[in-house]
């Protein structure tokens, strides 16, 4: 928790901040601190203004993720199944770097995770319907029993996820990257694919089973 409370400092924020306000809080200290900024004869400041900037890209990672948390948790309990989507509707991860976070069980419905990292992240039972997750980079992702109902996976990296039990009905697969050579290198033992936009592989492997 004191890491949590050094990401707030950093950024200048109250307790608690909303998504809305770290984000805010990122764009004003990058503006601040940009290497572009200063005097490119003054290795000195250059420096020290690179190192800046990776503080904040980590006090930023670090209190998004946290937040997500806090606000899943707080709907383990929803009245109904719309009020289970709206507290994620604000997630916006874009090309956030979330390689091997524990993001399970995480309500992330309607989140934008759109070229996000997510490399060995551990996402099983996680809730991403209709999520964003366009040109994502999920290689090595265990993504077990999640629920990914008309989600967008277009372009997405799936070498080597594991979907099995994974609800994929009417999602967006198109031009997933799934093939190694002439294998197919994602597991999707007992995944729904009802209604799902298919890449050509996943449909010529499902004709060869006997």
């Amino acid at each position: 928790m004191k890491e949590i409370e050094n990401y707030h400092q950093l950024l200048g924020l109250e307790w608690g901040a909303t998504i809305e306000e770290i984000n805010q809080a990122y764009r004003d200290l990058v503006f601040i601190w940009h290497p572009d900024r200063l005097p490119r004869d003054n290795t000195r400041l250059l420096d020290k203004a690179t190192a800046k900037i990776q503080q904040i890209n980590q006090a930023r990672q670090g209190l998004l993720c946290w937040q997500g948390k806090r606000e899943s948790a707080s709907q383990q309990k929803p009245e109904n199944n719309n009020k289970q989507e709206q507290p994620s509707d604000r997630v916006n991860w874009v090309g956030l770097n979330l390689r091997k976070r524990d993001l399970s069980g995480y309500n992330l419905s309607l989140a934008n995770l759109s070229y996000a990292d997510l490399r060995d992240s551990f996402l099983p039972k996680a809730n991403l319907k209709r999520a964003n997750l366009a040109g994502a980079n999920l290689n090595g992702a265990n993504l077990l029993q999640a629920n990914l109902e008309e989600a967008n996976l277009e372009k997405a990296n799936l070498i080597s996820a594991d979907l099995s039990g994974a609800n994929l009905r009417g999602a967006n697969l198109q031009n997933t990257q799934i093939i190694s050579g002439k294998r197919l290198m994602v597991k999707l033992t007992g995944a729904l694919l009802d209604g799902a936009i298919l890449p050509q592989e996943i449909r010529h492997f499902q004709k060869a089973k006997p």
